[in-house]
């Protein structure tokens, strides 16, 4: 926030999160639940639930998310603004977040314009993070480049990762078509990544353990019940699993880079469904309770530390927002808001949210 209020920046309140950041829908014990404005019956989606509500609400022009498994992505996605994770390292983070190199920083705004405008802002260097990536040229001044000529991999299901619901599905083919037909090279392409969801919640759940030790037993009771879980997965966890996470980790690091050789962007749905019941972690009638079975195509760009970005693409048969999820490689965080700029300026966002709430 220290950078916000040197450039001149009025924060106007805090947003709501989830407990310690945790899941991906913005529910709480302390707060309750934070709500969908296109629907108040659905979840805004999380961490930055709240980021994401008062954005698409018109109760702010711009956000500070953070983003560990795709909580700046989600609730952007769910709510039908835009939202933009860095590479890991381009904002510094002071104090640093419990899920540790999971974490990202990141902008939330109605368009890719003025999320580049805010990350500006807080990119930099700052000797109270040792993992800062130093000075990268500006993000703003690099969006009206276009996109013609740019290779992009469509993978519209990251490779038979999750069930995507139809409306989602055609809602992002169609803006892919969109951008093919403003000059980028789209070949239809997964980057054949094995499935990282292990990795991701051994670490998820050594980090929740972390965060979470210097409480009592009392202290204890108080959590939200699913993080007190995630917490005592995380205790059981040998340094030897950790280890292998990484390693599984630093592999799909590679195959990533090796895979943006050939590439200069990955589309993926941001999501395979739109926003479900408020007041739930996993959609109704699932067969799962762990919330990664319904983020597949999100968290394993946080074990990668790419950025990523989402941007509104269309509406479901209930008027609810879909979201298109854009990847570059490390460092090309430029290459990925000037691709969202381009459809941006084209492609409306969701509709504001009407005077129902």
């Amino acid at each position: 926030m220290s950078r916000l209020r040197a450039h001149g920046a009025v924060l106007v309140g805090k947003t709501t999160t989830s407990e310690f950041g945790w899941k991906p829908v913005t529910d709480s014990p302390l707060t309750g639940v934070t709500r969908n404005p296109h629907d108040p019956t659905r979840t805004s989606g999380g961490s930055s639930g709240g980021s994401a509500a008062a954005v698409a609400l018109g109760a702010g022009p711009l956000s500070v998310g953070t983003d560990a498994g795709g909580p700046i992505r989600i609730p952007a996605s769910f709510c039908g603004v835009f939202g933009f994770k860095p590479t890991y390292g381009r904002v510094p983070i002071h104090p640093h977040s419990p899920y540790g190199t999971l974490a990202h920083l990141g902008p939330m705004a109605r368009d890719a314009a003025d999320a580049a405008l805010l990350l500006d802002a807080i990119s930099g260097q700052d000797w109270r993070d040792g993992s800062q990536i130093g000075p990268m040229p500006s993000t703003a001044e690099r969006l009206e480049r276009g996109i013609e000529g740019l290779r992009i991999a469509y993978a519209p299901s990251l490779g038979g990762r999750g069930q995507v619901a139809s409306a989602v599905a055609a809602a992002v083919r169609a803006a892919v078509d969109h951008l093919a037909g403003l000059g980028a090279h789209v070949t239809e392409a997964a980057p054949g990544i094995p499935d990282p969801s292990d990795a991701f919640r051994t670490l998820w759940c050594a980090a929740s353990a972390h965060a979470t030790r210097h409480l009592d037993r009392d202290e204890r009771e108080l959590l939200d019940p699913g993080l007190r879980a995630a917490a005592e997965r995380g205790t059981r966890i040998s340094a030897l699993d950790h280890l292998e996470a990484e390693r599984i980790r630093t592999t799909l690091g590679h195959s990533m880079g090796r895979f943006h050789t050939s590439y200069d962007l990955l589309v993926t749905p941001t999501l395979p469904l739109t926003a479900f019941d408020a007041g739930t972690e996993v959609p109704p009638r699932s067969q799962h309770t762990d919330w990664t079975s319904w983020t597949p195509f999100t968290h394993p760009f946080n074990l990668t530390q790419q950025p990523a970005a989402t941007l509104p693409c269309g509406l479901d048969e209930n008027g609810l927002p879909v979201g298109l999820q854009l990847i570059a490689a490390h460092r090309h965080d430029a290459l990925v808001l000037r691709a969202a700029h381009t459809p941006g300026s084209v492609l409306p966002a969701a509709p504001r949210p009407g005077p129902h709430l």
